[in-house]
């Protein structure tokens, strides 16, 4: 007898610098971490590469339009939350648009944060991640 192949979850994650500063909303009305600061982010759609998801995300949530060739992989993390999922983060330093927050109900506030003064209040792996960004690791295990 063999065991079902596991489906694997995929997350895209921006992050949108400006010179050493990174951008993040706070979580809002979602049921998960509301009151967390966290990069903007999604899901991988069915038929979508991660940089058109990430592309997609940047464009529905913060209204900034990205060129593919602006999009540099940073990281991949293997993370254990909701069964398992891969969380990829892209760094992007050149985009179109000033960011705005274009879904207020989900994120009470977009802000910039240098990067070595992280908020105090964000979703764990997300500060796991950008960590090994930090220290030059392109991969990581969490929570496993």
């Amino acid at each position: 007898m063999t065991s079902p192949r596991h489906q694997l979850t995929t997350d895209v994650h921006l992050v949108l610098l400006k010179g050493n500063d990174v951008l993040f909303g706070c979580r809002q009305n979602t049921g998960y971490e509301d009151g967390a600061y966290h990069l903007p982010s999604g899901h991988l759609e069915a038929g979508e590469s991660v940089v058109a998801a990430l592309i997609r995300e940047a464009k529905e949530e913060i209204g900034v339009t990205i060129q593919p060739e602006a999009v540099e992989f940073a990281h991949v993390m293997h993370n254990s939350s909701s069964g398992g999922r891969a969380a990829f983060f892209f760094t992007v330093h050149g985009w179109e648009g000033e960011p705005e927050n274009h879904e207020p109900d989900k994120c009470s506030e977009l802000r910039w944060f240098p990067l070595d003064e992280l908020p105090a209040h964000m979703i764990a792996y997300c500060r796991t991640a950008l960590e090994h960004i930090a220290a030059g690791q392109p991969f990581s295990v969490y929570g496993w």
